[in-house]
């Protein structure tokens, strides 16, 4: 079985982590708390800054995926720019 860290763990709870780690870890943490589906977004974190980018499937996702952000280890603010998802059956 793979050891790479595909759901959040309290040990990831480490203040201090490289940015990149930090992304990796807020992702996880939404897939984790939130059931969202992360597919579309990407998160980039600069200083204990997350950017959230992207697109989720409804709106509620939004507000759900950044307060999940804002609620992990290490983060001191979240910039929510996720977008909800174009519906393709629409013509």
């Amino acid at each position: 079985m793979p050891t790479d860290k595909s759901i959040y763990s309290h040990r990831d709870d480490d203040p201090h982590l490289t940015d990149d780690d930090l992304a990796e870890k807020v992702l996880r943490f939404i897939r984790y708390a939130t059931f969202v589906d992360t597919s579309g977004i990407s998160v980039m974190a600069l200083g204990g800054m997350v950017v959230l980018s992207g697109n989720v499937a409804e709106e509620p996702d939004i507000a759900c995926a950044g307060e999940a952000a804002a609620s992990v280890i290490g983060v001191s603010g979240v910039e929510n720019r996720l977008t909800v998802r174009p519906d393709e059956s629409t013509d």
